[in-house]
């Protein structure tokens, strides 16, 4: 079993498709850890802001085939992969990290770059692993929320 992290984010019908993407994740990974969810302003692209979170969970799955399977699940919420890459979305499932593995096959990047780069991932991660350490920077979630300048990508924490 590996352990994995994912990011959750949507700026189209946000309450709804992140509490339909948990259920779902629910369904099929049983018992999830989950942090609190954020509203932020979209990146990118002038648009709504978006509630993001990050979850954590047990699978057995390989790396390729967990991908697949939350691409399955965005698609079942009106993913719109045609669109430009910072765009509205009714849904994102990025996977993060796999145990501490260092992947990279394709376009699967693990870790993913958008840990160090974003609040809105790099936040709700330290939150629930803020004791793991990056398998690249060697530092912990916690050490590197706690250096991160989020002054330019504020995250108001939400009752969800």
């Amino acid at each position: 079993m590996a352990y994995v992290y994912i990011s959750i984010g949507s700026n189209v019908e946000r309450k709804r498709n992140i509490r339909s993407a948990l259920a779902a994740l629910r369904k099929q990974f049983k018992k999830l850890e989950q942090s609190r969810v954020y509203e932020t302003e979209a990146v990118g692209f002038k648009g709504q802001p978006f509630y993001n979170l990050v979850v954590g969970f047990e699978t057995s799955q390989p790396p390729q085939e967990l991908v697949g399977k939350l691409r399955a699940i965005e698609d079942e919420h009106g993913r719109d992969r045609k669109g430009q890459r910072f765009s509205d979305r009714t849904l994102d499932l990025d996977l993060l990290l796999y145990d501490d593995d260092i992947i990279e096959q394709g376009k699967l990047k693990i870790p993913r770059d958008e840990i160090l780069k974003y609040a809105f991932v790099l936040g709700p991660l330290a939150e629930i692993a803020g004791h793991k350490m990056h398998p690249v920077e060697h530092q912990s979630y916690y050490d590197l929320w706690s250096s991160f300048d989020d002054s330019s990508q504020p995250m108001l924490p939400i009752e969800f």
